[in-house]
């Protein structure tokens, strides 16, 4: 794959994820304390889909950093090589999980 191509899949996905930040805000929102309008489990229920939305949302910016980070390399010069050993990072882990900074050899290293 081409650079032009590489980086228009990192924009896709980054973008992609953006648009699901933004569209889940309303998700992140403190829950109301207001116990006359909503029950006590009805409350536990919110304050729980709450919690999973807000991590769900911690994910997603931790992707769109990777991207980003991604993407600088690849404006370096330095995308699919690994960052630890300097060695090509295969296609297929690229194609996997295109943001993998290093190669499986230094990934099973820093475990």
């Amino acid at each position: 794959m081409t650079d032009t191509g590489i980086r228009r899949r990192l924009e896709a996905l980054k973008q992609e994820l953006v648009t699901l930040r933004e569209g889940a805000a309303d998700n992140r929102r403190p829950v109301e304390l207001d116990q006359q309008s909503v029950g006590r489990l009805s409350r536990q229920d919110a304050l729980q889909m709450q919690a999973m939305a807000q991590a769900a949302d911690a994910q997603r910016g931790l992707q769109v950093r990777r991207l980003d980070a991604a993407l600088t390399r690849l404006a370096a010069g330095d995308y699919g090589f690994c960052n630890d050993c300097g060695e090509a990072i295969p296609a297929a882990r690229l194609a996997l999980d295109p943001c993998a900074a290093v190669c499986v050899a230094c990934a099973d290293e820093r475990q």
